[in-house]
């Protein structure tokens, strides 16, 4: 999809009106990133805002740099210039074990990230890898069982034998195991069938709202993301080109007939 088909979204925000979809206190922001892989720059002085318990969906077409954006936040990618604030400190630099640990980012892999010969409790209790003390990572472990009885009753077979939406939820729940604050997801719903995509977009739901996670995704599925997130970012070429509210951008035509099929 070329960058002229994007015309007819009008004038691409600037910071304070992406700044205007959150409050002032914001958990995550970014400011003028400019960042990619090696020497390639695939962001252009990308702004991103979102207050805590919020929901934030990329989407766009393929090589938008959606994905790049999540990257950049959890340290997979090269900064070139530009800032990535957590409660307004500066973590751009970073490492991912650092930003895991220290300031309580997870992220879900887009990949089918289980350990299939490991049982469900072993996948669930690498997420604490970097743990200090192991223990607290049973203790994770054992309120994740209490909380999603699917995942307790497989917790002594092997991964490979859970369907592909419970694949999906092992690796939310192990993300959960280092008690994250931000959820950077990557396409939750990418090869599920629907039944399983509707219960792992309950599954975020829950943790936004009833546990208070901040929540940044990727979803190809521009419907149910948006459907789904309070804000919603709309990307082509590394640059926002539109951004509002989900819903307001569900009822977008020029989004509608883009991404959703209208």
């Amino acid at each position: 999809m070329s960058t002229e088909q994007y015309s007819v979204l009008g004038e691409a925000p600037d910071s304070l009106k992406l700044q205007k979809l959150s409050s002032n206190d914001f958990h995550l922001s970014i400011e003028n990133l400019n960042a990619g892989y090696g020497k390639m720059e695939i962001l252009h002085d990308l702004n991103l805002y979102i207050s805590k318990g919020q929901s934030l969906c990329l989407i766009g077409p393929n090589g938008a740099g959606k994905s790049t954006i999540l990257h950049s936040i959890y340290g997979f990618t090269n900064i070139f210039s530009g800032q990535i604030k957590f409660d307004g400190k500066d973590i751009t630099n970073l490492t991912p074990a650092e930003k895991l640990k220290t300031v309580g980012i997870a992220y879900i892999l887009q990949d089918n990230s289980v350990f299939p010969d490991m049982t469900v409790e072993e996948n669930l209790l690498m997420g604490g890898y970097i743990k200090d003390k192991a223990e607290e990572s049973y203790e994770e472990a054992e309120k994740i069982f209490e909380k999603y009885d699917r995942l307790k009753q497989r917790r002594n077979q092997p991964a490979k034998v859970l369907s592909g939406g419970e694949r999906r939820l092992l690796e939310i729940s192990r993300a959960l195991v280092m008690k994250p604050t931000i959820l950077l997801v990557d396409e939750p719903s990418i090869g599920l069938e629907p039944k399983y995509i509707d219960m792992v977009f309950e599954i975020l739901h829950d943790l936004q709202h009833n546990e208070k996670k901040t929540i940044i995704l990727v979803e190809q599925n521009a419907k149910k993301g948006l459907e789904f997130s309070n804000i919603g970012y709309v990307l082509t070429s590394g640059k926002v080109v539109l951004a509002g509210q989900g819903n307001d951008l569900l009822n977008d035509a020029a989004v509608g007939r883009l991404f959703l099929g209208g």
